[in-house]
């Protein structure tokens, strides 16, 4: 069976890391939800930059079903959207004590991970203006962060989405097949290609 990969989006998500990752996650074989996570139940979202992405559902619909990672793009807005909307955070925490992969970008690390203390020991990365919003004894300065301890995955901004993805793809599907992915892929230097 395919694993499977809920991604949350909201206005003023972060259209490349949400898109990047869909896309990267949809070449490997995993099963893709996109959830609204809008007050407005809205599945038309206006994102950071004004590009509207569809999602499948509205986050109520699919909030007991059960998927192998929860990911959440970034972007200031969005983020903050995801802090105050309770549903959000209960999945966050159900999926967490279920030994799922939160996979967070950006500003979700600190806007919304930190702010709730949804990982009080998890080592991440995330957008690197918002650093003093990030535990120092936490605060991991690099392009990705994978902390198999608590199952948590963190990344830096747009530029980083695609070392996010592949990492995410790595740990749901196996390094061959994020390999496999990152070849069809023409990556700048300094993005990690799995490639030997």
């Amino acid at each position: 069976m395919n694993p499977s990969a809920l991604i949350c989006l909201t206005h003023g998500s972060e259209e490349i890391e949400a898109v990047a990752t869909i896309d990267l996650l949809v070449r490997a074989g995993i099963s893709v939800t996109i959830a609204s996570t809008a007050s407005d139940g809205e599945l038309i979202l206006t994102c950071s930059r004004g590009v509207k992405l569809v999602a499948d559902v509205p986050l109520e619909k699919v909030i007991d079903e059960s998927f192998d990672a929860i990911i959440l793009p970034g972007g200031m807005q969005g983020a903050e959207c995801f802090r105050d909307n309770p549903l959000v955070i209960e999945k966050i925490r159900k999926a967490h004590y279920q030994g799922k992969i939160i996979a967070a970008i950006c500003a979700v690390p600190a806007i919304v991970l930190e702010h709730h203390n949804l990982f009080p020991t998890g080592k991440m990365t995330g957008y690197p203006g918002l650093q003093d919003k990030i535990s120092s004894d936490k605060w991991i300065d690099c392009r990705v962060c994978f902390d198999d301890r608590v199952n948590l995955l963190t990344s830096q901004g747009p530029a980083t989405a695609f070392d996010f993805a592949l990492k995410l793809i790595e740990l749901l599907k196996g390094r061959a097949t994020a390999a496999e992915v990152a070849a069809q892929l023409i990556l700048p230097l300094g993005v990690y290609s799995y490639q030997d």
